[in-house]
């Protein structure tokens, strides 16, 4: 009696073509796994800026949907506090790098030069000069820089963070203090 043997065109046999091959989307052998190749890692996210602006651990630069809220969140704080209160809770809160919509919303203005929080100086400048040049410019200039945001990746930069050289962080654990 003789062992069988397969015919030479049997799928899978050894000799044949194909044989060994990865399935169908797995990498060859030696091969790196798909999206894995030099140059087709994950886009630069705020972790990877963060770690190049020396921000503490658990501190992130604010998500775009986070600045739009302080935006907006700035209308009916003024309005509530008529304008006055908002100025002087401003000038309060500047020492410590915010601004009153950023501080309810938990985040602070960060110079990256620094590697600290901006100060009181700093704040000013920041916001004094963005809204003189919004008044010259009669509000262009904050079109202008709601574009200049919304395209700035990954540190969603207005005219304002340019001016104050500022980078606006979210610090849900306060450890920038």
């Amino acid at each position: 009696m003789s062992s069988y043997e397969p015919p030479a065109e049997y799928p899978g046999y050894p000799n044949q073509p194909g044989y060994g091959q990865p399935a169908y989307g797995q990498p060859a052998y030696g091969q790196p796994a798909y999206g894995q190749q030099p140059g087709y890692g994950p886009p630069a996210g705020p972790w990877q800026a963060g770690a190049q602006l020396g921000l503490p651990d658990g501190v992130v630069i604010a998500s775009q949907g986070r600045r739009v809220g302080a935006y907006f969140l700035a209308i009916p704080l003024a309005l509530l506090t008529c304008g006055i209160g908002y100025l002087v809770w401003g000038a309060i809160v500047w020492g410590r790098g915010t601004s009153p919509a950023l501080q309810v919303l938990g985040m602070r203005a960060w110079k990256p030069e620094r590697r600290g929080v901006a100060g009181w100086g700093d704040m000013a400048a920041r916001n004094g000069l963005d809204w003189l040049i919004s008044m010259i410019t009669c509000g262009i200039s904050s079109i202008v820089s709601f574009v200049m945001f919304l395209s700035d990746e990954p540190l969603h930069r207005t005219l304002a963070d340019r001016v104050g050289g500022t980078v606006i962080v979210h610090d849900p654990h306060r450890r920038l203090g």
